[in-house]
Order: structure tokens, then sequence, then C-alpha cells
């Protein structure tokens, strides 16, 4: 399905009937992440899912966007479908917009479910900011007017080499977006989200580990945790089952 929301086309999919759940996938993904989980739940639920401005079959973002934008474009996508206060499952990035949401008292959810959510900025580590900063550096010189159009070619091998997989593999105006929503630290918002949460991440989720998880579940009132054994960053594809049956029993069902 596709509608135009502040003038972007968006891909989205709506399941089921009964009480909304929206799903909020992570960055590079889709909402192809959830098949299996959408399939399931709108056995019982309506479950709406779309694909966030820049990725899936979405339009692409005109401009960098920071955490706020994507989560101002997600209420205007749910006034669009005429959806008030969904229960919100989020995966990875989405975990991001939900808690900005959530924790800034725009969207008030019966329930949330985080699936390996970001939100936890940690300091970097020394090797970390060595890495930063010397690529700033050979940045600074191949970009300089004498070098520039000489030197494109060792500027992209110096980012593929310094750079993370997401980074290297995003366009222009999402490497810039990456940059503003990953150095946002959320867990400032976490005390303010008072509804029934909970928190399943992979044991071996290298991404949003789950040392960020335990201190979620600390600063969120009323969150538990669920670690899913040998799963990775997308427990809810590595261990389907497992996950479904966690989810059925937050749920009632």
């Amino acid at each position: 399905m596709e509608i135009t929301v502040n003038g972007l086309k968006v891909n989205y999919e709506s399941e089921g009937s009964g009480q909304e759940i929206l799903m909020l996938h992570g960055w590079g993904s889709s909402l192809d992440a959830f098949v299996l989980l959408r399939r399931h739940l709108s056995q019982k639920f309506r479950v709406v899912s779309l694909d966030f401005p820049g990725f899936g079959k979405s339009d692409m973002i005109p401009e960098p966007w920071s955490v706020a934008d994507y989560a101002d474009f997600t209420l205007a996508f749910l006034s669009a479908l005429d959806l008030k206060d969904p229960i919100v499952i989020c995966h990875s990035f989405g975990g991001r917009v939900a808690t900005k949401l959530v924790g800034e008292g725009r969207l008030s959810p019966p329930k949330m479910v985080f699936l390996d959510a970001a939100g936890i900025k940690h300091k970097p580590g020394l090797r970390s900011r060595v890495r930063q900063a010397t690529f700033k550096t050979i940045r600074r010189v191949l970009t300089s007017a004498p070098l520039k159009k000489s030197c494109e070619g060792l500027l992209v091998k110096a980012r593929n080499h310094f750079g993370s997989a997401d980074y290297n593999n995003a366009p222009p105006v999402l490497r810039r977006t990456l940059v503003l929503t990953v150095n946002e630290d959320l867990r400032g918002y976490m005390p303010s989200i008072k509804c029934p949460t909970l928190l399943v991440y992979g044991e071996n989720d290298t991404a949003t580990p789950v040392s960020d998880a335990k201190i979620m579940e600390q600063l969120i009132p009323d969150a538990g945790l669920c670690v899913i054994r040998g799963a990775g960053h997308f427990s809810f594809v590595d261990r389907p089952g497992e996950v479904i049956a966690i989810l059925d029993s937050f749920f009632g069902g």
C-alpha cells in the first residue's frame, strides 16, 4: 500500500483487525523484516507497519533528518491513517523514534515492545576516538581546494576503511542522518515511559547489546527483559518461535 504524508510517498502494510499495533523497523531495514511477526499478530490485531522515509520502498528524505524529524513524521503517518495510541513494537532505530515519541508524551501506547532497540549512547573508547580523529584529518586534507577533484577515489577508500557498514552503505543524506541520530542519547526520555514495556534482546547482539537492555530495564518504570539465547540483532528473525511465544504471553494471548 502507498500513502502520501508530508509530501513523501510512504510504503506501508495494514493487516488484520482489532486493537492496533504499530511496527517500526530498524536502520537499513524495512517493514519486510516483520513479515513473520506481522502474519502471526494480524490474527488478533490490526498490524500496521511502514517503511521509514529513506528506506524500503518509501521516498528518500530531502535533507538529513534527526530522531525528532522521524518522530514528527511518524505522528503525521498515524494521523493520516486515523490511528491513535496503538501498541508499539520497535526494532533497533525504530526504538529511538518510539522512545522520543512516548518519552515526550506525544504518543501513549497501552503497551510497548522493544526488539533489540537502540537509544543508549556510550562514550567512544580510545580506539574509536583515534579512528574518528584520523578519518576527520584525512577527510579535511582530501577535501581541501588543491586536492578535492583529484582525490575523490582516495576519500571513498578512506570512508570505506574507517566508516561502519551502515555508514558506508548509505547515500550521503542518510550518512548525515545516521550521524545525527546515533549521537543522541535517549535515556533521559525512558523514565517517562509509563506503560508496560517488554524488552526482547538477542544474547549475541553486538549492535544493541544486552547491557544496553539492562540499562533500559532500570530506567523504564514498568519494564521486563527477555534475553533470547543464540540470537543476534534480529532476535525475532533468528528465533521467531520463541519471540512469538513471548509476545503472545505479553499481550495476553
